[in-house]
Formats: structure tokens, sequence, C-alpha cells
């Protein structure tokens, strides 16, 4: 099956972003970059902010397969543990790119574009609502996490791979059960 020119379109401006950062993404550099007249983009996205938009869920889409898939069961099946450690194993293994940290960071100042990341923030790793050390753990996971992958998407030099494993291992021990119910 041919994969659909919106998509191709899409992978076509995280691909320009890649090279050229936020600023460099415009409908004509992402139409060139795509192999599609500007018309054939304008099909699909009438304006930058559009592109935007829809580069935003395409890349959050992608984000929740990989987290499905290292759930491994639906969402609605898992418990906030679970779904939070699939989250740290996400941001853990995960190839933090600058293009997907220039969406994330473009999104802080347009709220259309933070919801879609808020949500998906929501259901997997939501923000605890007590001070209880469960909840308490669960929060610092999901700091440690989204930390770890900041640091991969800004410096390129991600940590060793013993240390990696380390703080695999330390994420996943806050996320069992067993361990935030202290005897």
């Amino acid at each position: 099956m041919r994969p659909s020119s919106r998509n191709l379109i899409l992978d076509a401006a995280i691909r320009v972003t890649e090279r050229a950062g936020i600023t460099g993404l415009t409908l004509e550099s992402t139409a060139e970059e795509a192999g599609v007249t500007k018309g054939g983009l304008l099909y699909h996205f009438h304006t930058r902010d559009e592109l935007l938009m829809a580069i935003q869920q395409h890349l959050a889409a992608a984000w929740e397969e990989r987290l499905t898939a290292a759930l491994g069961k639906p969402l609605a099946e898992a418990s906030v543990r679970e779904s939070t450690a699939a989250y740290a194993q996400v941001c853990a293994d995960d190839v933090a790119t600058k293009a997907d940290l220039a969406f994330m960071v473009e999104s802080a100042n347009h709220p259309q574009l933070a919801q879609v990341w808020n949500d998906l923030m929501n259901r997997w790793a939501p923000m605890p609502t007590s001070a209880e050390r469960a909840d308490i753990e669960l929060l610092l996971v999901r700091m440690a996490a989204s930390g770890l992958w900041l640091c991969k998407a800004t410096s390129g030099s991600p940590p060793s791979k013993p240390m990696k494993k380390a703080l695999r291992k330390r994420l996943a021990q806050l996320t069992e059960v067993d361990h935030a119910d202290p005897a």
C-alpha cells in the first residue's frame, strides 16, 4: 500500500525541522522536501498552523504506539503504575530527536498544540493528586523519565550503557506495587 501524501508531507516536515530547526519549517521547504507542489501541500494543510497541529498529532500518535507496545496491553486495562512504567521505558529507550524537541517546545506557546501533549501525558503518566509516597514516586518516575529523554534530545550524548541500565532498573523499581506499599 502506498503511503498517503499527507503522511509523506508530515514526515518531510519533521526532516526539515531536524535539519533547519522550527524557523526553517515553511510550507515551501516542506513541499520541496516531500516532493510535492505547494498546491499539493495546501490541499492537505491550508496554513502553517494547520501543518504544525498535524505534526504534533502525528508525533503524539507515534508516541502512543510506542507506549502501547511497551505496555503490552490496552491502556484501558492498565493501572497508573503500569502506564507510568511504560512511559519511563519509552523515554529511556526512545531515540530523542531535535525535531521532536523543537515541536514540543513550539507547543509550549500555543495552547492548542500543547493540548496534544497534555492529553498524552494525562493518559500515560498523569500528575498525581496526593502527596502520598506512592504518588510522589510516580511523579519522580515521570520527571526522571522526561528528564532522561530531554537530556538525549538536547545533548546528543545519552548516559553510558551501564548508567542507562541502572536508571531503567531504578525507575522500574519505583513503579513496582510492592515498593509503593512500605512495610
